[in-house]
Parts: C-alpha cells; sequence; structure tokens
C-alpha cells in the first residue's frame, strides 16, 4: 500500500471493524490486517493515520495500540528471522515518531511512548544516538504538556533499569545517559519545582506541576537504581533536600474526595518514600547526612495520614523505609531511646495491624485477592505486610524489649476479645498478627518458619488462642479468626509438634466445609503444605499414610463439596490438595475413589468448555494421573474402564482443538498405554 488518504481511510476501516462486536466482523479485519502489515509502508500508514486529527479519537488510539504492539512484535531483529520492518522505515519512524508523540492527545501519547521505549531496547542509544537530545531540546518549550509527554517516555525508556541485571553494557548506558540528560533534567527538576510556590493557588496548575514531579522522581530512581551516578553524588545535597521539602508538602487543592484513588500528591510521595527506602537499603552510606530529617519527615507522614485505602502504598513505603533503616547496625542509636520503640509500635505499628472495614470487604468480596495478598506472597505491599517486616526488623536488635512491649499489647487485646468476642473480634485478629510477626525470625517456601524468637511460646499461643477457633463446630462463626487460626498452623507447621500438627489435620478436613471461600482455601492450603512436608533425617512424609488413613473418606468427600461452595468451581488450592491428598494416601484411597474420578471427569468435561485457569486444569489432569496409577496398580484390569470413561473427553480435546489441554491428553494416553503394557 502506498502512503496516501486512500490507504489511511482504507486502515482506519479495518481498524473500526476490529472493534466490532460480531467475532466474523473482527476476524475478517484482523486477517485484512496482518496481510497489509508486512507492506514496506504499513507503520508509516499507521502514524499517518495516528495523526489524522480529522479522524475519531478511538480510531486514532487503535491505531496507536496497533502501531505499539506492530513494533513489540518485530522491531528488535534475531538471526534467523526475517526483518519485517525495512531499514529505510526504521529511519523515518525514528525522525518522526518523538514529534508525533508530543503533539498527540494524552491516550495517543502514552502508547506512542511505549512505542519510543520498544525501539530504544534495541537501537538507543547506539543507533539513535540523537533521542536524547530531541527528547531535551523539548524541555525549553516551557509547555507542560510538552515537557510531561518527554518525561513519561523518558521513564518508560530508563525504566529497565531497576530491574535489568548489572553489566558492563548497562552502564555504559546509563553514563551516555547521564552525561547527555542529567543536567537539564535536574535544572527542570528544580525549575518545576519552585513553580509549586508561583501556582500555589492554582489547582489545575498544581495538578500538571506535581504530576510532573512524580515523574522527576521516578526517573531519578530509574537512574541511580543500579549505583548512584557522580553527577547525582556532586548535586546529592540539591537533590535530597528538595526531596524532603516535597515529602513534607501539603497543598490542600490537592486532597481528593476519592476514599480509594490516591491523589497526585500522595503518589509523589510514595514515589520519594521508595526512593529513600532504596537509599537506605543500598547506599547507606550516601543517605546518612540526610537519614534523621527523613526518619522525621516520614514519621510525620505516619502520624498524619488516615486510614483510607488511597494511602495504603504510601504508607507502606514509609513504613518499609523505617524497616530498612532499622535494619542496619550503623542506625541502632535512634531506635535505643526508652519511648522510642514503644513510639513505633503504637503509633506506626499497631494501628497498620488493624483488620479495616475495606479488608472485611475484600475478604468478603474478592477472596481470591484477599488470598492473593495474604498468603500466596503477591507482590502487593500491604500496610499490615509493612508492619510485620517493621516488627521484625525492630526484633533484630531490640528482640527482649519488643517482645516486652507487644506481649502487654498482645495480652491486653486478647483480654479485649475475651470480654466480648462477637464485638471485639479484631483485637484477637491483630494479637495473632503481631505473634506470628514477633516470633518468625526466618522461614521457607517448603517449611514455613523455621527460626524462631525464642521469647515467645508457640505452643501455648497455639493450644490458648489458636485450637479453639480450628476445633469450632461452627465453621462459619467469626470467619476472619478462622483463616487467622489457619495462617498460624501453615506459618509455624515445622515448629508445632508432631502431634499437634496431626490434631489438626481433622480439624482442617472440617473447615474445607466453611461457606467462606477464604477460610475452605486456607485449610486446602495448610492441608496441602502439611501432606508436603518431609522429615529432615529419612526424607520422608512427616504424616504417614497410615497416620492419613483414618481421615481419607473425610478429606477427599470434604475436598469434592468444597467445589460446590461459592466461588470455588474452579479452585486451584482445593484440586492441588486433592492431588496432594492421592499421593500421600495411594492405596488406602482406593475404596474411596469413584466419587473422585467421576467429578474429576465431570470437572474436565466443563474445563474443555472454557479452559481459563491454567493451573486449576493442571492439577484435574494430575489428580487424575494419579487416580489412574493407584487403583491400576491394585487392579490391572481397571485400565480398560479409564480408556472408556476418558477417550469421549480426549476425542472432544483433539477434534476442537484445545491447544491448552493437548499436552496433558497425550501425557495421559501414554500413562495408560504404559499400564496396558504392563498388564
Amino acid at each position: 500500500m502506498d502512503i496516501n488518504q486512500g490507504s489511511v481511510t482504507a486502515l482506519a476501516e479495518y481498524l473500526l471493524q476490529t472493534l466490532s462486536p460480531d467475532p466474523a466482523n473482527r476476524k475478517q479485519a484482523e486477517r485484512c490486517i496482518a496481510s497489509i502489515e508486512k507492506g514496506k509502508n504499513y507503520s508509516l500508514i499507521l502514524l499517518t493515520l495516528v495523526s489524522s486529527s480529522n479522524l475519531d479519537i478511538t480510531i486514532r488510539t487503535t491505531g496507536a495500540i496497533t502501531f505499539k504492539n506492530f513494533i513489540k512484535r518485530n522491531w528488535a531483529t534475531e538471526e534467523g528471522r526475517g526483518n519485517n520492518i525495512h531499514e529505510e522505515m526504521r529511519g523515518k519512524i525514528k525522525e518522526l515518531i518523538v514529534d508525533l508523540m508530543l503533539k498527540s492527545p494524552k491516550k495517543i501519547q502514552r502508547q506512542l511512548s511505549d512505542a519510543i521505549a520498544e525501539i530504544g531496547k534495541s537501537d538507543f542509544p547506539e543507533k539513535w544516538p540523537t533521542l536524547i537530545k530531541d527528547m531535551t531540546d523539548k524541555f525549553a518549550t516551557g509547555d507542560f504538556n510538552i515537557i510531561n509527554g518527554v518525561l513519561q517516555t523518558a521513564n518508560t525508556l530508563f525504566a529497565r533499569y531497576r530491574f535489568e541485571n548489572r553489566s558492563h553494557k548497562l552502564w555504559m548506558e546509563i553514563r551516555y545517559v547521564m552525561a547527555n540528560f542529567a543536567h537539564p533534567f535536574t535544572e527542570l527538576f528544580f525549575a518545576t519545582k519552585d513553580l509549586t510556590v508561583v501556582h500555589r493557588d492554582n489547582k489545575e496548575a498544581l495538578k500538571v506541576i506535581f504530576g510532573s514531579l512524580k515523574l522527576f522522581c521516578e526517573i531519578f530512581e530509574a537512574l541511580t537504581f543500579q549505583d548512584v551516578p557522580e553527577y547525582f553524588e556532586d548535586n546529592m545535597e540539591r537533590w535530597m533536600a528538595a526531596l524532603l521539602q516535597l515529602l513534607a508538602e501539603d497543598v490542600p487543592l490537592l486532597n481528593t474526595d476519592n476514599e480509594e484513588e490516591p491523589g497526585i500528591l500522595e503518589e509523589m510521595k510514595t514515589v520519594i518514600c521508595s526512593i529513600a527506602q532504596m537509599f537506605a537499603s543500598k547506599y547507606n552510606d550516601d543517605l546518612q547526612p540526610y537519614l534523621d530529617e527523613f526518619v522525621t519527615s516520614v514519621w510525620n507522614l505516619l502520624t498524619t495520614t488516615g486510614k483510607a485505602l488511597k494511602f495504603d502504598l504510601l504508607i507502606s513505603n514509609a513504613i518499609n523505609f523505617l524497616s530498612c533503616v532499622a535494619s542496619k547496625d550503623s542506625n541502632r542509636s535512634l531506635f535505643e531511646a526508652p519511648d522510642v520503640l514503644d513510639g513505633i509500635c503504637k503509633c506506626a505499628i499497631l494501628p497498620n495491624m488493624e483488620f479495616r472495614l475495606t479488608d472485611e470487604e475484600l475478604f468478603e468480596d474478592n477472596p481470591e485477592e484477599y488470598i492473593r495478598r495474604d498468603v500466596e506472597g503477591s507482590d502487593v505491599d500491604t500496610r499490615r505486610r509493612a508492619a510485620c517486616d517493621l516488627v521484625r526488623a525492630l526484633s533484630k536488635f531490640f528482640e527482649t524489649k519488643m517482645t516486652q512491649v507487644f506481649g502487654t499489647y498482645i495480652q491486653t487485646m486478647l483480654a479485649s476479645y475475651a470480654a466480648d468476642p462477637a464485638k471485639n473480634w479484631r483485637n484477637k485478629d491483630a494479637a495473632i498478627y503481631l505473634v506470628i510477626a514477633l516470633a518468625s525470625k526466618r522461614a521457607t517456601q517448603k517449611y514455613g518458619t523455621t527460626q524462631t524468637n525464642p521469647l515467645v511460646n508457640l505452643s501455648d499461643f497455639f493450644h490458648q488462642n489458636i485450637v479453639p477457633d480450628l476445633i469450632s463446630t461452627n465453621v462459619n462463626e467469626l470467619p476472619v479468626l478462622k483463616a487467622d487460626a489457619i495462617k498460624y498452623v501453615m506459618t509455624f507447621r515445622s515448629q508445632l509438634g508432631h502431634g499437634e500438627l496431626l490434631a489438626s489435620i481433622p480439624c482442617l478436613i472440617n473447615l474445607l466445609t466453611a461457606s467462606s471461600q477464604v477460610i475452605h482455601s486456607y485449610a486446602a492450603i495448610a492441608l496441602d503444605k502439611i501432606l508436603s512436608m518431609e522429615t529432615a533425617d529419612a526424607k520422608k512424609p512427616v504424616i504417614q499414610k497410615e497416620e492419613l488413613s483414618p481421615f481419607a473418606e473425610s478429606l477427599l468427600s470434604n475436598l469434592l463439596l468444597a467445589f460446590s461452595l461459592h466461588g470455588s468451581g474452579e479452585n486451584d488450592h482445593l484440586v492441588r490438595t486433592l492431588s496432594k491428598s492421592l499421593l500421600a494416601l495411594r492405596e488406602q484411597a482406593v475404596p474411596y475413589l469413584t466419587p473422585v474420578v467421576t467429578q474429576l471427569i465431570e470437572r474436565l468435561k466443563l474445563a474443555v468448555k472454557s479452559p481459563s485457569k491454567p493451573v486449576y486444569n493442571h492439577y484435574i489432569f494430575e489428580s487424575l494421573s494419579v487416580a489412574i496409577s493407584i487403583v491400576c496398580k491394585v487392579t490391572p484390569a481397571a485400565v480398560d474402564a479409564f480408556e472408556d470413561l476418558l477417550f469421549p473427553v480426549f476425542q472432544e480435546v483433539l477434534t476442537q482443538d484445545v491447544q491448552d489441554f493437548v499436552p496433558y491428553v497425550f501425557q495421559v494416553s501414554a500413562l495408560l498405554r504404559e499400564l496396558h503394557s504392563a498388564m
């Protein structure tokens, strides 16, 4: 296609059809685009479309997204792979894209900014030496719509410095960036900061200015992540003073009524706390001259910021900074004063251990996300997790004092709960989390906590405060405390005695019947972890199959029952524990396998129609494979029955070409053939 209005109009029509609710129209349009994208001029036709102000913004935005994805797929050249973007077009794209990005609406600007960063991964700086100058020249415009576009692009371009492995090539690139970007970037940062005073009474201007300052902070963090460049070392006093000033900013005009989404001021302060944490962790010597001021400023932030959801990441980053500071022996003097630890416990840790109404809503309305944050170790920072980390950091040097201080608070909270459980259950919840944070010093995925605080009697706490919730006959009463009790067992499974672990199993099996998705999922996770444990010497299961056998029927039936509970039709944790239970029981499971196999096949049939959860699908097949192996070992002739049951499902998978399931079908078929051969 030539670059003309007709080509642009035709491509716009195809892009519009890709948004059609009719699948047939969408597929046809996608095929048309796929056929023309191999043409030499395709990328420039797309950019022409994106720049056409006479076209609808939706079409232009779709074009920008299409261009970005095209660049992602095709810009990087690999040996043995064809080059889908002509060299001449590559040069023209680099000539046009920065200016086009800067004059585009924000929706388009972000897409083109990502495309520039994608090109930069391969070409910057060797094949695109003008990029930095093209961007810094725009700083002189004074137009913050343009400046923010440049900053956004720079932030996207430099973001990889945060996660790439250190190398000579990477450091040479950063040196190149610093030589050409650092000075104009720094001077513009301070000029922009000064504008916060000039426009103090202009709300709209302040939004733009603080939006810029947030981007400046993010770029500063990226450029210092690998190491502190010499230019920033020489200007450290200016930068740190400015960051401290911004951290203390109070701009009432930027306060928002939204309780869930942070405003631009909170976002900027969140980044500054992240920078402070990074310096405390990696560049403690550089931070030392400013450490007292940062600790004071962060402390003021913690004691004056509300409990609304929108402040969560800010508070988490602030507490994480204190944790990094507290974990350094050189900073011990900051926390030695008698009233300091008590103040931190009272003002920074306890308030952020509380189970808030928003946590309760997450527990009830979005249990998968609650589990992901609380048990699975997701990347999401929470106030409670940050507070627990601060407890551990302070316990490193002040274990006795922290245990004494928290021991008093824990007893007070437990007494409050005992006086009125229905009203004060949140106090017991916080007490359990404090014990977990205080007692757990080292942990592994496989064994949970492996090193504990010797001053905390875990067994006594277990029997006095955890067992009552585990053995309660009403599995739906005070669900958060049930979840806490299960988490305690999970966390300290290596520290509890064999008898205590064995006694917990029937309790956990009973909790599989709880209506709360969090509780029956936690119970499944805990059973999986306990059954996965091995003895240190003989490498045998801690819980032997003979010990598990008395609970086999209730374990398997309750796991199957849990699949029918609300929200757990495709519960990863349940099916994984089912697989682990079958492996642990082996031939002891045979009398109870008929309903297990029947339900697994029914669930497989449903999953084939709409495969959406890969982990769930994997363990459905793994559970089936284990069941087949167990049964056929005891009754070799049963392989024929399994083939009759599974063949119709496998035939549907292969006929419909359900790609997610094809490898599993071949693996299970191979297992059946192997069992046939052994007959």
